[in-house]
């Protein structure tokens, strides 16, 4: 689904990620593990487009001719240079660190932006969005920024799910939300993934989350690849060694 090849990005002189080169294989949910600052957010950045590159390349393969130029599944579109608008028609979903929702409009109203970037001009939002979150269609009228944390998480999921997305990222969905929340996120992974047949690129730092919901994990250390495999694979070594604080 997306190839990462050789990437490195810097703030500044600031040298941050570090010759990065991941496969994210098609149907499955990959987990980025490490420690706070070596580099997960600002790679979903760059993924997304939030955040320049200096070189290396993004190689996504959509379903079919995403691009509308022809392009098939065997020849990947190179993400590296285009804005975050057209990653998202392409079919790139993003739920960021924090939510980032609208505070001040309704749930509906949230998950009508979302509308804007469908390739195929639908204007309402697709029921699946509710049937994966039933709270959202309860409180549709309700504004953003008087639901839980919880129910703010399963919004900027909704919101992101809109685009009807082949890749979609989340940046720790479980951070700051009440546990039941946190398995009902993993179901609705799980669910997508075999119902949908969605890629997941996921930053999570819970492990009994990871090995529960995640098939494959890559951990990071200061903007480098240390380690990746199988989910089973994550050994009490590697955990220990590049995870604990």
């Amino acid at each position: 689904m997306l190839t990462i090849d050789t990437l490195n990005q810097f703030y500044g002189e600031s040298h941050t990620l570090w010759d990065l080169t991941l496969e994210i294989p098609v149907g499955q949910c990959t987990c980025v593990m490490g420690r706070n600052g070596v580099g997960k957010t600002t790679l979903m950045k760059c993924i997304m487009g939030e955040e320049s590159v200096r070189d290396g390349k993004l190689l996504y393969r959509a379903d079919g001719d995403a691009s509308g130029s022809g392009s098939s599944r065997n020849e990947p579109l190179d993400l590296t240079r285009r804005k975050l608008e057209e990653r998202a028609r392409l079919g790139v979903g993003y739920v960021p660190q924090g939510r980032q929702i609208f505070p001040m409009m309704t749930v509906e109203e949230n998950l009508r932006t979302g509308l804007a970037v469908r390739r195929d001009g639908l204007r309402q939002i697709p029921e699946r969005i509710y049937e994966l979150f039933p709270v959202l269609k309860e409180m549709r009228h309700r504004r953003g920024g008087d639901l839980s944390g919880g129910q703010q998480q399963q919004l900027a999921i909704g919101r992101a799910l809109v685009i009807e997305p082949r890749l979609l990222i989340l940046d720790e969905p479980g951070e700051g939300i009440q546990p039941n929340i946190v398995a009902q996120i993993g179901e609705v992974i799980r669910r997508l993934i075999k119902e949908d047949g969605l890629t997941v690129l996921l930053v999570e730092q819970k492990l009994p989350f990871a090995r529960k919901y995640a098939d494959r994990f890559v951990i990071m250390d200061r903007g480098r690849q240390m380690a990746e495999g199988e989910i089973a694979a994550l050994s009490d070594e590697l955990i220990k060694q590049h995870l604990t604080v």
